[in-house]
């Protein structure tokens, strides 16, 4: 699958839990299918806002599964991967292409010792070539986080890494990388309050808890934004920023799942040590909501 098939809104999927942390996962398909109704054009399963650090080798791999018998080719499938070594991470990649995952989504180490560069080079290339499949970096640990001059070096030297999803809310980090940019290399933002100026900038798509949360209004902007429509878009902007500010606080993927459910989808808890939101976060959110196309 070339790199080019890979653009626009891809939303990460949460993870379903019930009260004792199991996974239900009989509300996967009800969640990817109002994804796709909204417009999307991809869905990742194990990221962040699908809490993916928790998630066990099993539970991934039914996740993953489930979700690309839902998906029956109708957008890409990409898979997170949020583990801490390279032995770990090729075993989670393997399994994933296995299981139908068309593309990763890879952490760079995320405890507190940060590798070398060579190190991260040599990381993802042993990701990228036991997987076979194309590789986003996901560029979101903050003590281990890669710069513009590492992450196009690591797409230089290695062939099977297409692109990044560049997390950090310094917009220029982003504007930055995309000066220069390797040749066929993608740049997704999850700069979640700076989506608009993000697609303005050019980004190639976004991989974010908002287009969790509210897929419609960022397909919406996007398409302003591929139209040269930002008068519309700058307005939308305004509604996504202020939901943002109601979803972004403590047991972020809670909240995404509490405005999922006031859309249509089943309402799941989150894993411990994560809670679900208070009435008056839920009171915010709501009304966050109700200001955007939903």
């Amino acid at each position: 699958m070339s790199s080019q098939q890979f653009f626009g809104v891809i939303p990460p999927t949460t993870t379903p839990f019930d009260a004792n942390g199991e996974i239900k996962y009989d509300e996967m398909a009800p969640q990817i299918e109002w994804m796709i109704e909204s417009g999307v054009h991809g869905i990742c399963v194990g990221g962040s806002s699908a809490e993916g650090h928790t998630l066990e080798f099993n539970e991934l791999k039914r996740l993953l599964e489930i979700s690309k018998e839902t998906l029956a080719n109708r957008v890409p499938l990409i898979a997170g991967i949020i583990i801490n070594s390279t032995r770990q991470a090729i075993d989670r990649s393997i399994m994933a292409r296995d299981a139908g995952a068309e593309a990763l989504q890879v952490t760079p180490p995320h405890y507190v010792f940060k590798p070398s560069d060579d190190a991260l080079v040599a990381h993802f290339r042993a990701i990228s070539e036991a997987s076979g499949l194309p590789v986003l970096i996901y560029n979101v640990v903050p003590w281990c986080y890669l710069g513009p001059a590492l992450l196009k070096r690591i797409m230089e030297e290695v062939p099977g890494v297409i692109g990044v999803k560049q997390s950090n809310s310094d917009l220029k980090l982003t504007a930055d990388l995309m000066l220069d940019l390797p040749k066929d290399k993608l740049v997704f933002t999850a700069v979640d309050a700076l989506l608009y100026p993000s697609f303005a900038l050019g980004v190639h798509g976004t991989i974010a808890a908002n287009p969790a949360a509210a897929p419609k209004a960022v397909v919406k902007l996007w398409d302003l934004v591929q139209a040269g429509n930002h008068t519309e878009a700058k307005a939308l902007h305004a509604g996504l920023l202020r939901f943002w500010n109601a979803i972004i606080t403590d047991n972020l993927p809670a909240n995404i799942k509490y405005a999922q459910s006031l859309q249509g989808v089943p309402f799941a808890l989150p894993r411990a040590p994560m809670q679900a939101p208070d009435a008056d976060r839920k009171a915010l959110i709501a009304k966050a909501l109700e200001a955007i196309p939903h």
